[in-house]
């Protein structure tokens, strides 16, 4: 069993030592030299913390959430580093925690900054499905982490300020998503859809080639949030998406390493040589378990199958290095396209290709998130 304690001591040690302008988790940022900007890595890592400072009440959490994200909203609502201009549904995500900013501070320039996300979202190009594209140098493209990007943030919105009114609207992507990108067979669904079939990447069908590990993570976490922020009120839409939830956690469970308990890199390769099991996705599938167990959405018995996730991650990549923890086994960076990058095929070779590297947000965010979980049980 896990010694969840050095956890916490683990999370302090990243609060401790980060500033707004340099997050040490943003390793991509800080390999490439960079600027810190608004982006999805330190939503994730904000949500978790926004959970755990819920959890403990302790208010070192919240002022650290207050002063990171302060650092990037301005006065006016505007937002450091953020264009709605390129319409990347990247930068709706760390919007997901100004909710509850504002709610814990009462400062108006996070109902503003809302405010400004929300209209990217009104006017983010589509689909002929309805979908929203996932950038707008991706023309008519889906991507799996696309759904966690947008539409936890779509919902709360519709939730907490518009009635719910557009809640069909959510329902309806998620749907599209299964209808197009879940293969029934394998049970699994690909990284990509382009709607034209004309990406470089996609075959006939216009789907990417196979089934990376993270992204199938990222639409899993993204349902099971949704779920939780969609009121009972809106059962019909919420039920919609329980189904799709509990055909998508159920297909996943056969592709746990028997062993090590974690997922593949690429998830239906097993041990072909050069695949690996990869930190990131494995702990958003187990806080997706644990936390569709705990709301219901799945059996009871997923939450312990969840744990059992996470203690893998744990004995496979927790590790102690002159008295400091690191997290290991975090797949960088990964994505399809553009024309300019050929190499981003969505081939098992390209998702085998990317570096490998310890303490990136991409795994420690969600290693958080599901540990906020554990805390649950």
């Amino acid at each position: 069993m896990t010694n969840y304690a050095v956890i916490d001591k683990y999370i302090d040690r990243l609060i401790e030592d980060t500033t707004p302008d340099r997050p040490v988790w943003n390793i991509e940022n800080i390999n490439h030299g960079k600027p810190a900007g608004w982006n999805y890595i330190d939503g994730c890592m904000m949500t978790s913390l926004y959970t755990i400072y819920r959890q403990t009440g302790n208010k070192k959490y919240i002022d650290f959430i207050d002063k990171f994200v302060g650092y990037y909203v301005f006065d006016d609502g505007s937002i450091r580093g953020y264009e709605l201009e390129t319409y990347n549904v990247d930068n709706i995500n760390e919007g997901r925690v100004l909710f509850d900013l504002y709610r814990e501070t009462g400062k108006d320039k996070y109902k503003k900054a809302i405010e400004l996300l929300y209209s990217q979202l009104k006017t983010q190009p589509r689909t002929g499905t309805g979908n929203f594209w996932h950038k707008k140098i991706y023309p008519d493209q889906v991507w799996l982490d696309g759904l966690y990007m947008a539409q936890v943030f779509y919902t709360r919105y519709e939730a907490e300020f518009n009635g719910g009114k557009n809640f069909s609207d959510i329902v309806n992507q998620f749907q599209n998503v299964y209808d197009n990108m879940y293969d029934k067979k394998k049970r699994l669904y690909y990284h990509g859809w382009d709607y034209s079939k004309s990406a470089f990447w996609c075959g006939k069908n216009g789907l990417s080639k196979s089934f990376w590990l993270r992204s199938i993570g990222w639409y899993t976490v993204g349902l099971i949030d949704v779920i939780g922020y969609m009121p009972d009120s809106a059962k019909e839409h919420k039920d919609k998406l329980v189904k799709i939830f509990k055909e998508t956690i159920g297909g996943l469970k056969q592709y746990i390493d028997k062993d090590k308990k974690m997922f593949w890199q690429v998830v239906d390769q097993g041990e072909r040589e050069g695949n690996y099991l990869e930190t990131s996705g494995s702990a958003m599938i187990a806080y997706a378990m644990m936390k569709g167990a705990r709301l219901g959405a799945v059996d009871k018995r997923f939450g312990e199958i969840g744990r059992e996730v996470f203690d893998g991650i744990c004995k496979a990549y927790l590790t102690e290095t002159d008295g400091k923890l690191n997290l290991g086994g975090i797949c960088l960076m990964a994505g399809l396209g553009p024309e300019t990058n050929k190499k981003r095929d969505g081939t098992f070779e390209y998702y085998i290709s990317e570096p490998v590297v310890e303490n990136d947000a991409k795994g420690t965010g969600p290693f958080v998130m599901a540990y906020t979980e554990i805390k649950q049980l």
